[in-house]
């Protein structure tokens, strides 16, 4: 038999309704993937999705493992903290590469590559 059948109805109802959620923002984050018209508004919806849904599913296994097991179980904290960590950096570098290959193919709408200041700076001055 399953053991969670020992599950309390309240901690039931927290753990489905925190999965359920989670469950729905990840959704709503992969129909944002499908329905966005460019790459660059695309990099938004599941990543912040991705980030929300963890987060609470994972929330949904503390709780119940928490009552189950009468102690904390910190796997969850630690992919929790790793999701937070390397969805944005995943984000920019995703964002880079696609503005970099923008620039080299010289699409239009796509903001060209600014000067450092120093070389402003040095320019002005040997005028």
């Amino acid at each position: 038999m399953s053991h969670l059948t020992d599950l309390p109805t309240w901690a039931a109802v927290v753990v489905c309704g925190l999965v359920l959620l989670g469950a729905a923002i990840a959704l709503i984050g992969s129909v944002g993937l499908l329905r966005l018209p460019d790459f660059y508004t695309r990099l938004h919806a599941p990543t912040l999705a991705t980030s929300g849904g963890v987060i609470l599913i994972c929330t949904a296994s503390m709780v119940c493992f928490a009552v189950l097991q009468n102690r904390w179980v910190f796997h969850e904290v630690l992919i929790v903290v790793f999701v937070i960590m390397t969805t944005p950096v995943t984000l920019m570098l995703l964002g880079q590469a696609a503005l970099y290959r923008d620039r080299v193919e010289e699409r239009r709408g796509v903001p060209l590559k600014q000067k450092p200041l120093r070389e402003e700076i040095s320019e002005d001055t040997d005028e």
